[in-house]
């Protein structure tokens, strides 16, 4: 063999050896390029996520802080109506013993004053119906309105 064409075989393999050596470290650059973008758009993912967690969670506890404030509230207020109405009881209590020895006159007077206050009782106890009716229609309205995920069909079946 001619030493001209060994000499030129040699180097032609060692271009080609070189070749490859620079596309794979092309490759491999490409490759960890490639993963660099992925690790980042997740934690770009995990950190919006993270995000969304707080927020929600901040939500749920100021509505949770809310309702207990409208609880301790509503409490105040049942404590409220019932010393109103053991003080209410004892009233009609002194009022039964006083109208049994009243003229019918007074006793009259009296009748209509109750039934005055009756017709007011009445009037009040039909608006807080009505107000009752549209607080469970609006809970109702919530309830059907709540956006569900619906279960994947890849998910299965849990029990």
């Amino acid at each position: 063999m001619n030493l001209t064409l060994i000499t030129h075989l040699i180097a032609a393999t060692v271009a080609a050896a070189g070749v490859w050596v620079f596309q794979d470290a092309r490759m491999d650059a490409a490759v960890a390029e490639v993963r660099l973008e992925q690790t980042n758009e997740r934690l770009g993912a995990v950190s919006q996520a993270r995000a969304d967690e707080r927020a929600i969670t901040s939500t749920y506890q100021g509505a949770l802080n809310a309702a207990r404030t409208r609880e301790a509230l509503l409490r105040t207020e049942i404590d409220h109506l019932h010393r109103v109405s053991d003080g209410l009881r004892d009233q009609n209590a002194g009022a039964a013993r006083s109208l049994a020895a009243a003229p019918p006159a007074a006793v009259l007077e009296y009748a209509l004053a109750v039934n005055a206050v009756f017709d007011d009782c009445r009037a009040a106890y039909a608006g807080m119906v009505e107000k009752a009716d549209g607080h469970a229609s609006d809970v109702r309205t919530h309830r059907e309105a709540w956006p569900v995920i619906p279960p994947r069909p890849d998910a299965g079946s849990t029990p």
